[in-house]
């Protein structure tokens, strides 16, 4: 385990560098949250009672995706890695006592945490002194909030899961750029991130909730803006660790698959 954190202190530490690029995205965050809040406002005032979610949840739900961009967007992926494996240099990686996948995994996590950190501390401050209901409150119990930690975490091992079987598929290829594009939209539009689940129709609503990618951070922004609680929260969880299960076996596969099997280009 020790080598593994070593590979997650070090990619920590060198995102933590990126502080000028941190503050341009704290900038961008912060105005593009306001101009989604206030978008919804205008509907919200033509009828406010023809929407799933209060204007209150979804202001928080809109600043809690802003402030953890970094953790759940599929584009925030290495180019690095990208690069190392069409260029076949990935093979140094192989050389080591490691395991490969393991390896990537932890780099990728730390390489989301340490964006993340870095931008969302100044704008859940920011979003804290808002007058209601733009702004965010407290969770509506404690024990919602320690269900909140819980799915950001389990959320997080998804996305991460979810992008690793990406860098997988890249081992048979000779450009990611199409399993990128088709990937990303997808995650893009299926987990909330351009509109949240809530307001889907229903019956589409109830075929995204059991896919992946609402599993990411469709469930812990949720639970934190009150919209779901109780038993549905549970299963909401349950199903975050399944899906957590599934793709990084799947992952596993394929990775081990990949290195036995495939001739990488250029090397």
């Amino acid at each position: 385990m020790k080598k593994y954190f070593s590979f997650f202190r070090l990619r920590f530490s060198m995102g933590l560098q990126y502080r000028a690029a941190a503050l341009a995205g704290i900038a961008t965050q912060a105005f593009w949250g306001g101009l989604e809040i206030l978008m919804f406002r205008a509907f919200y005032r033509a009828d406010p009672l023809a929407f799933p979610m209060s204007l209150e949840s979804t202001s928080a739900y809109i600043w809690l995706q802003q402030a953890f961009l970094a953790l759940f967007m599929g584009w925030v992926m290495e180019n690095e890695i990208f690069a190392s494996i069409q260029s076949g240099n990935i093979v140094y990686e192989l050389c080591r006592p490691i395991g490969l996948y393991r390896m990537l995994f932890v780099r990728s996590l730390a390489y989301r945490l340490s964006r993340a950190v870095l931008r969302c501390f100044p704008i859940l401050l920011m979003a804290a002194f808002l007058p209601s209901p733009y702004g965010i409150a407290l969770p509506p119990s404690p024990a919602a909030g320690m269900l909140f930690l819980l799915g950001m975490v389990l959320g997080l091992f998804v996305t991460v899961a979810f992008t690793m079987l990406i860098y997988s598929l890249t081992f048979f290829t000779i450009s990611p750029a199409g399993i990128r594009m088709v990937a990303l939209s997808a995650l893009e539009i299926l987990s909330g991130s351009i509109l949240p689940i809530p307001f889907f129709p229903k019956g589409l609503q109830g075929v995204l909730e059991i896919l992946p990618f609402a599993a990411m951070q469709n469930v812990p922004l949720r639970i934190y803006s009150g919209d779901i609680s109780g038993n549905e929260a549970i299963r909401a969880l349950s199903l975050q660790a399944f899906w957590l299960v599934v793709l990084v076996g799947t992952g596993v596969i394929l990775m081990s698959r990949a290195s036995k099997k495939v001739t990488l280009q250029g090397g």
